[in-house]
């Protein structure tokens, strides 16, 4: 993990409610996933006669367990659970109930309150409601999941190519956005469901239809804002695809503001499926759904252990998916004071060279966004820092067919005119030079203040670029005056702020 992971980490986690939120998120996510392994009306494991017998994977006759018919056995009768006692043992789930267990004889009773055989008591169909619960959000939680997924990828993809190609595309794109979330989406899904039989993946689809315009704009905005980056244009110039550059380069850079979303998409999702549950017109009926237990919440009063259970489950689940996404925000803030105190921008680039033993010596330039651009013939070199100030020299010098030595004379050159120029670089200048097919480095050398070689070199330049001065023709459309320029009498307006 790298220092910038390792920070965001570390400020997630300073949100100490975001931290705990996402850990029992998962716990009850990953609890869930076993339900079968919670509540079920199969037995686990069973150990009859000698032999092994595991119920939840494969069905059994009843005359396996000394039974009398050749049908599959149920193993809540009395008769098998004592025929099974004689010879062996039972391993049953906590709940001995699935969610569409219905009791027999006594235990048929409807809306049951709490009690050790029904830790949440039962519904309106005799169904133990924890069962149920289990299950429901089980339901709830991949749906969300599945939906925020696939709308992510659809808006993300959508957004990416809005914001990045721009012009017509973007506009159309927009006209159509306008026209698509203006419609009634729940009115159109309650439509949908009315003459299309409903259930898990038909919801989905129908919810797909909607929920992928969320990002669409903030994906747009930030490609909008990053296809006019150095690095980007760098990969233009070098003749990369625009899918590539579009979703190796850009959506990296852009997908911090997206994840920041996911957490609150899928809340809406969940809540979503529930409102349509409990209208009637989500999962198929018999379905375990949060949003059917409120229902039967509101239709039996007389039972108030149905609606306070699915209200503090789905309370529940929202105020988790609400706090981790703060915590996520927040991670997203970790570098806001100093990118502000920066005008919203910061930029670091360097240089990072190297060689596969038997392949030809390469070298890069990484940009802060995390992408570089790599040394051709046609750029057979690269200056960091203030390229304003020493490269055009190189630029105009440096051919790939120089010797080293000659290369060498033209970056001190350069930085040269760079030390000249900005007041922030000063000495020392280290090189290091390593040749091909070489481990080691050839030379290592410290120029400091004062190096006999260097200051010779730069009073050389200095006076090479006088002499170019005092022997270039001037330019017939000037009208330059015989007098100095900053001499004290009668100062040329000018070059008052040179002076």
């Amino acid at each position: 993990m790298d220092a910038l992971s390792r920070r965001r980490l570390a400020a997630f986690r300073a949100n100490r409610r975001g931290t705990w939120s996402l850990i029992l998120f998962t716990v009850l996510f990953a609890l869930s996933l076993g339900a079968e392994m919670l509540a079920n009306d199969r037995p686990i494991l069973i150990r009859y006669d000698g032999a092994f017998y595991v119920p939840m994977i494969r069905d059994y006759p009843e005359t396996t367990f000394g039974g009398e018919l050749p049908t599959n056995a149920v193993y809540s009768d009395k008769e098998i659970k004592e025929s099974i006692d004689k010879k062996g043992w039972i391993l049953w789930p906590p709940i001995p109930y699935s969610y569409n267990t219905v009791g027999h004889g006594e235990e048929r009773k409807t809306l049951q309150p709490p009690s050790r055989e029904h830790w949440l008591g039962t519904d309106d169909q005799a169904r133990d409601v924890l069962a149920r619960l289990i299950y429901g959000f089980r339901i709830s939680v991949l749906f969300g999941l599945v939906l925020t997924v696939l709308s992510s990828v659809i808006g993300i993809a959508a957004g990416a190519f809005q914001g990045y190609f721009g012009g017509w595309v973007d506009l159309l794109f927009q006209r159509f956005l306008e026209i698509w979330s203006s419609m009634p989406t729940l009115y159109l899904l309650i439509i949908l469901a009315s003459f299309i039989q409903p259930g898990f993946w038909v919801l989905l689809g129908i919810m797909l239809l909607f929920s992928w315009m969320a990002l669409v704009g903030y994906v747009r905005a930030e490609f909008l804002r990053g296809r006019n980056f150095d690095y980007v244009r760098a990969a233009r110039a070098l003749g990369m695809l625009d899918v590539r550059i579009m979703f190796r380069h850009i959506l990296p850079n852009a997908m911090t503001t997206s994840l920041t979303f996911l957490p609150f998409i899928l809340a809406g999702s969940v809540t979503t499926l529930t409102a349509l549950d409990f209208l009637g017109f989500g999962l198929p009926a018999g379905s375990p759904s949060l949003g059917e237990l409120l229902l039967q919440g509101k239709n039996n009063l007389n039972a108030p252990w149905l609606a306070f259970t699915g209200f503090v489950v789905i309370a529940t689940m929202m105020t988790l998916l609400v706090f981790i996404g703060e915590a996520v925000r927040d991670v997203r803030r970790v570098d806001g004071p100093a990118l502000e105190a920066n005008n919203g921008v910061f930029a670091c680039s360097f240089i990072l060279g190297g060689q596969i033993h038997g392949e030809p010596p390469r070298m890069f330039q990484i940009y802060s966004e995390g992408n570089f651009i790599e040394a051709t013939k046609d750029t057979p070199f690269f200056q960091i820092g203030e390229h304003k100030y020493g490269k055009p020299i190189l630029d105009r010098v440096a051919r790939p067919e120089m010797t080293m030595g000659e290369g060498a004379k033209v970056i001190l050159i350069s930085f040269d005119s760079t030390l000249r120029s900005n007041l922030s670089v000063g000495m020392p200048l280290d090189i290091l030079v390593v040749r091909r097919d070489e481990c080691k480095a050839e030379l290592t050398y410290r120029i400091e203040p004062g190096e006999p070689y260097f200051q010779d070199l730069r009073e050389r330049w200095s006076g090479a670029r006088q002499y170019w001065c005092s022997t270039s023709p001037q330019a017939r459309w000037t009208r330059v005056q015989s007098r100095a320029l900053c001499s004290d009498s009668n100062r040329h307006p000018s070059a008052a702020a040179s002076c």
